[in-house]
């Protein structure tokens, strides 16, 4: 007899950011798709979903009611915000977390397997790459909470290492939408790059508004201001507009023109089961592998139990489209691949960069070097809560 299962889908798809949200929830609900129809994973998955909507205050409610339905493992949260909110619900039920997505590092808890990028699968790469291709003073820009403080904190660091500077810093409330001084700060300070870590509609306007106030001034700004980010996906660019699309970094473990035929055959079935998307994007393959991943723990542990599925988790392998994902058993990271990608016109992405195999998870930065260089001393980093 076939076991069933419940687990939480949790994505705010509406929101400030909820263009991601809703390709989180595309790359889940494939993957749990994908398992009911194949007879090899052997187990049927039961997705219970929750939309917070992007309300921070909604989200440990969602997670409770879950819990209280018999759901102990649950895939979801976007922001380290939402993250931070829901694990010490987790922590108090014993249940487990799958979280999908990029962030900032410096975390660790026991009720969390983290399939997402690393600081030193997404940052560090970038830093490497603009540092050596664009130039070191650096303009930073992000929402103001913690995915945008520990980004920018690990940045200066990395910079220091390469004499590098921050010449401005400056946060938005989530969602807002007025950057207007924000650009004009940028002017000023005249630097070589901007590294962006907004996220939703207060990114989407300050692309828009960027590209349009450089073009007033008669500047090119991909060549003379080019912006990067960690959290900058293919649906993104759609919500940007055509007239500021192209030209924008990206430093992710995952782009939907990635040329194997693994991530050609998920891109297939992507889109013909969500054909009004034009690609998948990190966090929807990160979501989806996250659910597969899952699906396999949960048929090795032979029941839902947290601990029994948590160690079958550990040294977990998938092909995933965008390569092998290895979870580590000591941090419950992920193995990935870096790479940096370059924004197109048609809304994908140029991929200039590629580590070419995957990365052991260093989320406290304690071993990490260069993915371009040999390795080099560091300094010791402190550790943020």
């Amino acid at each position: 007899m076939v076991k069933k299962y419940s687990i939480g889908i949790l994505f705010s798809v509406t929101g400030s950011y909820g263009t991601v949200g809703k390709s989180m929830l595309n790359g889940a609900k494939l993957a749990c798709d994908q398992v009911n129809s194949d007879k090899g994973f052997g187990i049927q998955l039961r997705p219970v979903e929750h939309n917070p909507g992007g309300d921070l205050s909604a989200y440990a409610p969602a997670v409770e009611t879950m819990i209280a339905g018999g759901v102990n493992h649950i895939v979801g949260c976007y922001t380290s915000s939402s993250r931070k909110e829901v694990i010490p619900v987790f922590e108090k039920h014993d249940a487990l977390l799958w979280y999908p997505t990029h962030y900032e590092g410096f975390e660790s808890s026991a009720n969390v397997i983290y399939t997402g990028a690393a600081p030193n699968h997404h940052m560090l790469p970038l830093v490497d790459y603009f540092t050596r291709n664009i130039g070191k003073r650096v303009f930073c820009v992000g929402s103001n909470y913690i995915w945008a403080w520990e980004s920018n904190r690990v940045l200066r660091e990395e910079l220091a290492l390469r004499q590098g500077s921050v010449v401005g810093e400056r946060y938005l409330p989530v969602g807002e939408t007025d950057v207007d001084c924000i650009i004009q700060s940028i002017f000023e300070t005249n630097p070589d790059i901007v590294f962006n870590s907004l996220i939703g509609e207060s990114a989407y306007a300050f692309f828009r508004a960027f590209r349009a106030a450089c073009t007033a001034r008669g500047i090119d700004q991909v060549k003379r201001y080019p912006v990067a980010s960690c959290n900058l996906s293919e649906p993104e660019l759609s919500s940007i507009g055509q007239q500021a699309i192209d030209g924008h970094l990206s430093s992710s473990v995952y782009f939907a023109s990635i040329d194997t035929p693994a991530n050609h055959d998920f891109v297939r079935k992507y889109q013909a089961a969500f054909p009004q998307e034009i690609v998948p994007s990190a966090e929807a393959e990160a979501a989806y592998s996250a659910v597969i991943l899952l699906a396999k723990s949960l048929y090795q542990a032979g029941n839902d139990d947290m601990r029994a599925v948590k160690t079958c988790a550990a040294n977990q392998r998938l092909s995933a489209p965008q390569g092998e994902v290895v979870i580590d058993p000591s941090t419950f990271h992920a193995h990935l691949t870096p790479r940096i990608g370059r924004s197109r016109g048609d809304g994908q992405f140029d991929i200039v960069f590629d580590a070419g195999r995957p990365v052991a998870p260093d989320p406290y930065l304690i071993n990490s070097t260069s993915t371009l260089e040999a390795p080099s001393r560091r300094p010791a980093l402190r550790i943020v809560s």
